[in-house]
């Protein structure tokens, strides 16, 4: 790149997506799910040639990943960082070992910080009967600092009608459509301010000027991502639907990502002829050593070490659902039960 460019380093999209410290990982799943079999998985006619047990293969457009009977996750474990799970469509079915359930998507996120170490199932139930099931989620991984590796585990859920969004229109009429997960976000008079991050994570530090953002771009629109105002803090847009934008004038096609230039304020430009749709994380790096192995993430191998030990010894509390892989009934509606007993639920939306 130009010495004048905003662009520090553009690279296509792999499988998962590469991310910056503080984020360890980010992946975007889009599944074109079949009608459900009336048990909340495909007809096992249509799980003819998969690897069942660690399905990726995206055949049909769709996968079962380590789901047998029902795609998704299975019960596994984590300690170290947090996921964030933003679910477009469909729905997720979240068990854990702390008791707590929950069905949530059509906008809705998960914020659940793993901390000390939880077990969890995240299921993609088919509901429909009559009609596919599309799904489509990122999830991304957040580090937690040293000083937080081991803090009680918590979810947080962000619901889809509580979420911040706003649309910027530009001088032709044309608007972008930011959605705020995380980081506040300049508008015109003032700032939309996100919903709170989970006590215990790097976002709740104002100084980490961590940032979780969706853009959308309406054909032709133009918009100008404001600059961060953090002293080291890096950035990275994820260009995902579409075909072609401009970043300040520099051409990038789909399916790349781009490392910005944090502090600068960029103009972007959809020269497609239909919606540009990026993803943005932004943050001040932790800064810390890394162990890492699977599903635990450290700052030493004795630290990893010890989490493998805790984790055979106590099984982060054990399980307490029936099977590996839990689903929640057949009803659309969102809900999240939380460990301390506390409800909440909402009627089913489209998505």
């Amino acid at each position: 790149m130009t010495h004048s460019s905003p662009l520090i380093d553009v690279a296509p999209l792999g499988m998962p997506w590469e991310t910056l410290d503080p984020f360890l990982f980010c992946v975007h799943h889009d599944d074109a799910y079949p009608p459900g079999n009336g048990r909340h998985g495909p007809d096992p006619a249509l799980l003819k040639g998969r690897q069942m047990g660690s399905d990726f293969s995206g055949q049909a457009g769709w996968s079962m990943y380590h789901g047998q009977q029902v795609p998704g996750f299975p019960a596994h474990p984590h300690r170290g960082f947090e996921t964030v799970t933003i679910v477009r469509q469909g729905r997720i079915d979240h068990a854990d070992s702390l008791g707590a359930a929950a069905r949530f998507g059509g906008g809705d996120v998960q914020w659940l910080t793993a901390g000390q170490g939880i077990v969890h199932a995240e299921m993609f139930p088919l509901l429909k009967t009559d009609q596919p099931n599309p799904l489509e989620l990122f999830q991304i991984w957040l580090n937690l600092p040293a000083d937080s590796k081991m803090v009680a585990p918590h979810f947080t859920m962000f619901w889809s009608q509580d979420i911040p969004r706003h649309r910027f229109v530009d001088a032709a009429g044309l608007a972008t459509e930011v959605v705020c997960i995380a980081g506040a976000l300049p508008v015109p008079g003032g700032v939309t301010q996100p919903l709170a991050p989970p006590p215990d994570s790097w976002a709740s530090r104002l100084h980490a000027d961590l940032a979780i953002w969706t853009l959308r771009l309406a054909p032709g629109a133009q918009w100008v991502l404001p600059a961060a105002t953090g002293d080291g803090t890096r950035r990275k847009l994820y260009f995902f639907v579409g075909s072609r934008i401009t970043v300040d004038g520099h051409a990038v096609a789909v399916r790349h990502s781009m490392e910005v230039k944090a502090g600068t304020a960029i103009t972007l430009v959809n020269e497609g002829e239909e919606s540009a749709e990026l993803l943005m994380l932004q943050g001040r790096p932790i800064g810390e050593p890394v162990a890492q192995y699977g599903p635990f993430v450290m700052n030493t191998e004795q630290e990893l070490r010890q989490a493998f030990e805790d984790y055979r010894r106590t099984e982060f509390g054990g399980w307490p659902w029936p099977d590996s892989a839990p689903v929640h009934g057949d009803s659309a509606d969102r809900f999240a039960r939380h460990a301390d007993g506390s409800t909440e639920r909402f009627p089913a939306q489209e998505g």
